[in-house]
């Protein structure tokens, strides 16, 4: 697939390194020639120099015959406006678009054919909202990934000392939950990735990756660790657009206090947030972390734009008595530096994000693509098409599809019934199924595998 990106940020340079490792066309378009020439060197890609908005920048980028323009640069309009010179011009078919400002995604008429034709709306702040609101759901999660319309979930967690599982089989679970169907998709062990089997013994310290109905999730996970009261207090650090997003579609069930370093900012945050407390100051100053009880929070988010105020503002809280800090990384390298010691939880924008833009680059009928373990593996949700003659999947038991190496099927949804992919399940048409691919390299294997077609034999 022929693909240009625009933007070579954060979230344009993940997304390229992601599918160029996987023999995709991609060319990639900043004003930043550092950054360009840094991913270069780094990556099988083509760089252009310029503004991509502009028609003959698009041009030389190759959207003659483009399949997608992915357009991520900091600036709303930027992106608006390529889309629209990508579509009047090139016709380029599959338009991605991010756009952060709140103004324009709640003017949904704006992005029709006859106004800005994009296709899909990415907005990196509301998917880590999202994200962050999920682990705040489960506490003691690392991960919480939604399938099926939320029907199915797939949840990682650290097993712990003490926990029932730990030192037994994955066999195990079915004499511990007998009422509860789950099946364990993944194990990671000193990172390093571990296809489970029934012999399996989990061990402390083990990252398990396990997918069931969402109703039965937390059941599963106290099974793996202790259990953890749910959460009430939080505090929040940044005022941001993620900051305030999170504040706002949390304030109801929780108890919020938000710290903002800018008083401008501070104001308008205590203007448009109902019962959130606002607090104009540092997070990184411990006096007023002390002064609002940190001691007695039970969540300590670390949301600014700054990753180094981040850390050290979520080490500080972690020190004097936060029960559990999310942090906020940019970094890669600081995001795998931190987790696992005292910050609980790294959380990476573009890892978050990338999964939303991964969706509509797979083939086959891939509705879902979540990134694991910072882009090492992914989940996916395919949907099963043909039947035996033109499928490699439809009519056969689990057992008979031949999966790449360290890719295994978690479960099959059909209807409103989520089954767990034992290896007798048969695979019917309109059956979506969630699969865990350890190896990316594998994952133009598996996209085929869900490609119709004939004369497969």
């Amino acid at each position: 697939m022929k693909i240009i990106i625009l933007g070579a940020g954060q979230v344009g340079g993940t997304l390229a390194e992601n599918l160029s490792s996987e023999k995709n066309d991609i060319t990639i378009i900043d004003t930043d020639t550092v950054r360009l020439r840094e991913l270069a060197d780094r990556i099988d890609c083509k760089t252009v120099y310029g503004h991509g908005s502009f028609p003959h920048v698009l041009r030389d980028a190759g959207a003659d015959d483009a399949d997608m323009l992915v357009a991520v640069t900091n600036s709303d309009e930027t992106n608006m406006v390529a889309c629209q010179v990508a579509y009047t011009l090139f016709r380029t078919p599959t338009k991605i678009s991010r756009i952060r400002s709140s103004a324009y995604l709640k003017q949904t008429e704006l992005f029709k054919a006859d106004a800005f034709p994009i296709d899909v709306l990415i907005s990196p702040e509301q998917v880590v909202t999202n994200y962050i609101r999920r682990l705040l759901e489960h506490p003691g999660a690392l991960q919480v990934l939604d399938f099926a319309d939320g029907k199915v979930q797939l949840v990682a967690v650290k097993a712990y000392y003490g926990g029932l599982l730990v030192g037994h089989a994955i066999s195990a679970l079915k004499d511990h939950l007998p009422d509860i169907d789950t099946r364990v998709a993944a194990i990671f062990r000193r990172n390093k990735a571990i296809e489970p089997t029934g012999d399996t013994v989990i061990e402390a310290d083990d990252e398990v990756f396990f997918v069931a109905a969402t109703e039965h999730i937390p059941k599963v996970m106290s099974e793996l660790r202790r259990a953890e009261d749910s959460y009430k207090r939080i505090i929040i650090a940044g005022g941001g657009n993620i900051g305030y997003r999170l504040a706002r579609a949390l304030e109801k069930d929780y108890r919020i206090k938000l710290i903002e370093h800018g008083e401008e900012r501070a104001r308008y945050l205590s203007e448009n947030l109902n019962k959130t407390v606002v607090l104009h100051g540092s997070a990184t100053d411990k006096t007023l972390l002390e002064e609002e009880n940190i001691e007695n929070t039970d969540v300590f988010c670390a949301l600014t734009n700054d990753d180094e105020v981040n850390i050290m503002s979520s080490l500080l809280a972690k020190r004097h008595g936060a029960r559990k800090c999310m942090t906020l990384i940019n970094k890669a390298a600081y995001a795998d530096l931190v987790q696992g010691g005292m910050i609980d939880v790294a959380i990476s924008p573009q890892q978050a994000t990338i999964g939303s833009l991964l969706t509509h680059v797979r083939r086959g009928d891939v509705v879902n693509v979540h990134s694991l373990r910072r882009g090492a593996a992914e989940a996916i949700e395919a949907i099963a098409h043909g039947d035996r003659n033109s499928s490699k999947v439809v009519g056969r038991e689990v057992s008979e599809i031949r999966l790449p190496p360290g890719t295994n099927i978690g479960a099959i949804v059909r209807g409103d019934e989520v089954i767990m992919a034992r290896s007798d399940v048969v695979v019917e048409s309109n059956d979506h199924v969630i699969l865990f691919v350890m190896n990316k390299r594998h994952i133009a294997d598996v996209e085929r595998l869900f490609q119709v077609g004939l004369g497969f034999f």
